[in-house]
């Protein structure tokens, strides 16, 4: 069993990609995870808000037409829209200052594309962990611990997954930064949101629809289109949490 472990810096952040494969020798592992990273700096030319070559920088200027995009950039736009719909408007990419900004929805999108190119290549256990959103392929559960927001030194619920995706989203991680779309003030539904289920991009944008939303979140989360996915939050004035999903199986 071949094994490779790698740290790529893009978009300004860490993704950590750790591989195994009893098919493939590390150096033909290495390769493919070369492609990846070429991938995610792919990525980043063209859906980064802050390169003003990028095409949804262009789309944000009014310079360029959602149909004229890269299919790339137009399956990220589709994506949000769907993310949208599902959270009722807490998730809006396009409420935000300056126009669309999909930030909330790349991660999660990327690191769920970077680990089906492994798993296609031959790689039979892969994690994709791009800051916090994490795309997750084996034969044997990954354990995936949710820190306590307020001591990140402590981890407060792991969650144990085969395959599929996890995205957690809270105020630590840069601050009181995400705000309600609906009234464009900082967001004060949850204190931390976490989002397990079978799409990446869905994920990451809901898990910030959890801290929009809170328990009101409630509203959304029992669409049947949601069934597959669980949601876990720690709410912001009490030190409690909430679940709501089928048991992805939870390891206390």
């Amino acid at each position: 069993m071949a094994r490779v472990e790698k740290v790529i810096p893009v978009w300004g952040t860490e993704i950590y990609i750790d591989a195994e494969s009893s098919k493939l020798t590390a150096a033909e592992i290495e390769r493919i995870i070369a492609g990846v990273e070429a991938f995610f700096y792919d990525v980043d030319e063209e859906l980064s808000t802050f390169k003003e070559t990028s095409s949804v920088t262009k789309l944000r200027q009014n310079k360029m037409k959602i149909e004229d995009a890269p299919e790339m950039v137009q399956e990220v736009w589709r994506g949000c829209l769907r993310a949208k719909e599902l959270s009722f408007g807490s998730f809006d990419p396009w409420a935000v200052e300056g126009g669309f900004d999909p930030s909330g929805f790349v991660k999660g999108w990327a690191a769920e594309k970077a680990a089906e190119m492994l798993v296609s290549a031959g790689c039979d256990q892969v994690q994709v962990n791009a800051a916090g959103d994490i795309a997750l392929r084996g034969k044997e559960p990954w354990k995936i611990g949710v820190v306590n927001p307020d001591n990140r030194a402590e981890i407060v619920q792991v969650f144990e997954i085969t395959n599929g995706n996890i995205a957690t989203s809270g105020h630590y991680e840069k601050g009181a930064h995400i705000k309600d779309p609906h009234t464009g003030v900082i967001a004060i539904g949850a204190k931390s949101g976490t989002v397990i289920g079978p799409n990446g991009g869905i994920c990451d944008a809901l898990a910030t629809a959890l801290m929009v939303d809170g328990e009101d979140s409630a509203q959304w989360i029992g669409n049947p289109e949601l069934i597959e996915y669980t949601f876990w939050a720690i709410n912001r004035h009490t030190n409690t949490a909430w679940s709501h999903g089928p048991n992805l199986g939870l390891a206390n």
